[in-house]
């Protein structure tokens, strides 16, 4: 069973920058065919897209937050982590990180990390 854990701070000042943590259990971020997403979801809203890191390392980013999210993997602690700077307020959710395979299925998610940006 894959098993994925997001570690975080919970609240971070305005213009500050998050570093989220996924660890992942239970299979190799380094497995052919799928992918590692980092998703938010906005109070009261849905999901959002931050971005991706195929198992071969390739990443991808949702356009509106490519100048300010940075993904990244250390694969001898199986980890994934996410960067995002220069925070708003329109940054406070819930952050997930979620494993996917073919046919954009997700299989396994993480329970999420509540993330607030306030002063």
């Amino acid at each position: 069973q894959v098993q994925l854990q997001e570690s975080g701070p919970g609240l971070v000042r305005p213009s500050q920058t998050l570093s989220l943590t996924c660890t992942v259990s239970g299979g190799s971020i380094t497995t052919r065919n799928y992918w590692w997403y980092w998703v938010r979801q906005h109070p009261g809203k849905g999901l959002e897209w931050i971005g991706e890191m195929g198992w071969d390392g390739i990443r991808k980013y949702h356009p509106a937050l490519k100048s300010r999210a940075t993904i990244s993997r250390d694969t001898a602690k199986n980890q994934f982590t996410l960067q995002l700077n220069a925070l708003t307020p329109e940054d406070t959710g819930r952050y997930y990180c979620v494993r996917v395979g073919f046919y954009y299925y997700a299989d396994y998610w993480g329970q999420g990390t509540q993330v607030t940006v306030s002063s």
